[in-house]
């Protein structure tokens, strides 16, 4: 016995239930790739957009309810391969009090720079060289996901190479926190520091107080 065809509407309505799915298995975002083995097509995905059914995140990805959100759970989906530096990873360690209002990531710098165009969340990226990009990182909790961050020592190291780029007293309260930190690990520091070349800075800025 054959099986029933499928009107316009049930196949339409069987696809935005395979899109959800597919959804919460992806971390609430898929790329225009994915939406393509669900037997969908440039102008069925604009369609989809053009009704409200899913959301442009950026070129590329999509979304449902996209602007409710959390914003970690949409960095850690979108930039898995980077990492959390400067006042974001400082924050995470509880370094900083107050959340930055931008998110500050370390990228290879052979990245597109077209991935960080985007109004929800804010992504300010910092270009890495690919051999270093890794160095000093470890993984922690963010969101409904894990996300790579800079390790305590590496971080101070990154601040002091790219003070410029941040606020005066941020930096100071950075310094402080790492300062009066018991679990800091000055070798590691060091280490990290000759690697950044950064050591004469850590020395004067830090090696003071130790």
């Amino acid at each position: 016995m054959s099986e029933k065809k499928l009107s316009r509407q049930e196949k339409r309505e069987k696809q935005i239930e395979q899109i959800q799915m597919m959804m919460e298995e992806n971390g609430g975002i898929l790329k225009t790739s994915q939406l393509y083995t669900l037997g969908m097509d440039y102008r069925r995905i604009q369609t989809f957009v053009d009704d409200g059914i899913i959301e442009r995140v950026k070129n590329g990805y999509y979304s449902m309810n996209y602007h409710k959100k959390r914003e970690e759970d949409i960095v850690a989906v979108l930039y898995s391969d980077c990492v959390l530096t400067m006042e974001s990873a400082l924050y995470f360690h509880h370094y900083l009090k107050n959340r930055p209002f931008k998110w500050t990531i370390a990228v290879d710098k052979n990245t597109s720079k077209s991935r960080f165009k985007m109004d929800y969340p804010l992504v300010l990226p910092y270009y890495t060289e690919p051999e270093v990009l890794q160095m000093g990182t470890m993984r922690i909790s963010l969101g409904s996901s894990e996300m790579s961050v800079y390790c305590k020592e590496r971080l101070i190291c990154d601040i002091l190479k790219y003070e410029n780029r941040m606020e005066r007293d941020d930096m100071q309260q950075a310094l402080r926190s790492f300062i009066m930190d018991k679990e800091k690990d000055i070798a590691k520091l060091l280490e990290y520091a000759k690697e950044r070349k950064v050591l004469s800075k850590v020395r004067n800025q830090v090696g003071v107080w130790l």
